[in-house]
């Protein structure tokens, strides 16, 4: 989704509004749902719900239950759809026990590598198909892996920037999703970062990843990638 189309359809503060109900929701509610919660009328929510669903925000997931006729649709955000901080509950709990499971069971840094680089690929996978929809070719060395790489790490909130010098781009991350994760087990997250960092420019092409400097280094944490 175009990040223009984005802020303009969350500019609108009734729509906002619904949308973050719509995130903090543990399962796809209807128009009638958002609408009592909210204090508004089905009819002056459904139009809103109908433009973030153009745009790419929402979902829709038709529900013959209990119901005569047409199905009533339930909106939920898309999986590709920000989240804007605001992840169900279960999800932070779920990451944290995970994290100390894998870190109780001595997850080597190579082995925690080997599944963010995974993550890497399918995420490499996706924006290609991304850029041949919409008529680009994600797969072009040079200047678009890293475009490609500052994008991706924008889409799962790091705040990249990026400083250039003569082939080599230093992409620092400015804000960290997994920061008080990482505070704790960086053996398991900061490498499984790493890697998926790493499949992600195996798989685009045009570059390398020089080097990785994790908290245990550096703060902000950073990756070196040469150009080709």
């Amino acid at each position: 989704m175009g990040r223009l189309d984005v802020l303009k359809a969350l500019g609108d503060n009734t729509r906002y509004a619904i949308y973050l109900e719509l995130a903090r929701a543990s399962a796809p509610r209807s128009t009638a749902e958002v609408a009592e919660t909210l204090g508004l009328h089905a009819n002056t929510v459904r139009p809103h719900l109908e433009r973030m669903r153009e745009v790419g925000l929402l979902a829709v997931h038709p529900d013959n239950r209990g119901s005569v006729g047409r199905p009533q649709n339930r909106y939920a955000l898309a999986p590709d759809a920000p989240s804007l901080g605001l992840e169900p509950p279960a999800f932070p709990v779920l990451a944290r026990m995970l994290t100390d499971v894998a870190a109780a069971a001595g997850a080597a840094a190579h082995l925690s590598a080997e599944a963010g680089a995974e993550q890497g690929r399918e995420l490499a996978e996706a924006h290609a198909a991304r850029a041949a929809e919409s008529g680009t070719d994600g797969r072009r060395p040079r200047a678009s892996c890293l475009d490609a790489v500052t994008a991706m790490l924008s889409e799962l909130g790091f705040d990249p920037a990026v400083v250039h010098d003569d082939g080599l781009a230093t992409i620092a991350f400015t804000h960290c999703p997994y920061a008080a994760l990482a505070a704790t087990h960086p053996e398991v997250v900061c490498h499984l970062h790493r890697g998926l960092i790493q499949g992600f420019v195996e798989s685009i092409g045009g570059a390398g990843v020089e080097a990785f400097r994790t908290l245990a280094d550096r703060d902000p944490c950073q990756v070196e990638l040469s150009i080709r």
